[in-house]
């Protein structure tokens, strides 16, 4: 019985985040786009373009536009052509970066803490929003639900957002292992939405009984649509952790990630990079902090959740 009903799960959610009807919006996730120059003085004849991949943790078409403005600032400051390659999961951006098919990665904090891929990755900066470089793993809930915790939700529907995310799964795989149990028992049902955005119009549309999201994500999202906020509620936080980095290849020179780093660094001041940043989620870039995923890299080795 699972099976037709995850079917009809996916279905629904496609036609509540996009429109039935509406194709103009679909995202080719398996084609690199190019963005910025592709010569110039400053590009060097023979540069192969920089990779700059990503996974969808918003909605497919904003974060591809968002990312393309990010995109063609790196590149104008760089002179190297940037190709930007998304795709759909948070495993799939390790892959790239294990293959070395990536140079640049936005990951989020989940699937940095569980990348083990042989091509070795650095943090290049990581990210900061409204005055905060943390999150908290939210549990929500619709409005009038009885529930009051995770505890409630047993027997209920669950979505997930992404197996390799903190907020939107580890976090409850590791208060339902604290608790004696797991998912398969815990829940009814369980099902995986792709992304923050679809988990949180899953809960406000009844399609589930209750999510785990990123509180910054869900801020931006009642942001957007203030309806949301008489739809759904927080019953608890399942930890506060460091924002998700931009990583690079090890490998790259050490120039070039230099250069980057401060790109970075400084892209918030530019008020039409300031605005795309803001539909992701981050305010501004700051430099890393040593250690700050140790902690959640043990987890992840803890549970199993790694790539």
């Amino acid at each position: 019985m699972r099976r037709p009903f995850l079917l009809l799960v996916a279905a629904v959610l496609l036609c509540l985040v996009h429109g039935c009807s509406d194709d103009r919006r679909y995202v080719d996730f398996s084609k690199p786009t190019p963005a910025g120059v592709q010569g110039g003085d400053k590009a060097a004849a023979g540069q192969r373009p920089l990779r700059l991949a990503v996974a969808s943790v918003s909605s497919p078409g904003e974060t591809v536009n968002s990312l393309r403005t990010i995109a063609e600032a790196l590149s104008r400051r760089t002179g190297r052509q940037i190709v930007l390659v998304q795709r759909k999961t948070y495993a799939e951006v390790n892959l790239l970066l294990a293959n070395d098919d990536a140079d640049i990665a936005f990951v989020s904090t989940g699937a940095y803490s569980a990348y083990r891929g042989q091509a070795p990755i650095e943090v290049l900066v990581m990210t900061e929003f409204m005055g905060s470089a943390t999150y908290d793993a939210q549990l929500i809930v619709p409005r009038d639900s009885p529930a009051q915790s995770l505890e409630d939700l047993q027997g209920k529907v669950f979505a997930f957002t992404d197996p390799l995310s903190f907020s939107g799964h580890m976090a409850v795989m590791d208060a339902l292992l604290r608790l004696g149990s797991a998912p398969e028992r815990h829940f009814g049902r369980y099902f995986y939405t792709a992304s923050h955005d679809r988990a949180i119009q899953a809960v406000a549309n009844r399609i589930a009984d209750g999510a785990s999201i990123d509180n910054q994500i869900l801020d931006v999202a009642i942001r957007k649509q203030p309806e949301l906020a008489g739809k759904v509620r927080v019953v608890a936080t399942l930890g506060v952790n460091p924002s998700g980095p931009v990583v690079v290849a090890a490998g790259l020179d050490p120039k070039l990630k230099d250069a980057l780093r401060d790109i970075f660094l400084d892209l918030h001041q530019d008020p039409a990079q300031a605005e795309a940043l803001e539909t992701l989620a981050i305010s501004r870039f700051t430099p890393p902090v040593p250690g700050a995923y140790d902690a959640l890299r043990a987890l992840y080795d803890r549970i199993g959740g790694f790539l």
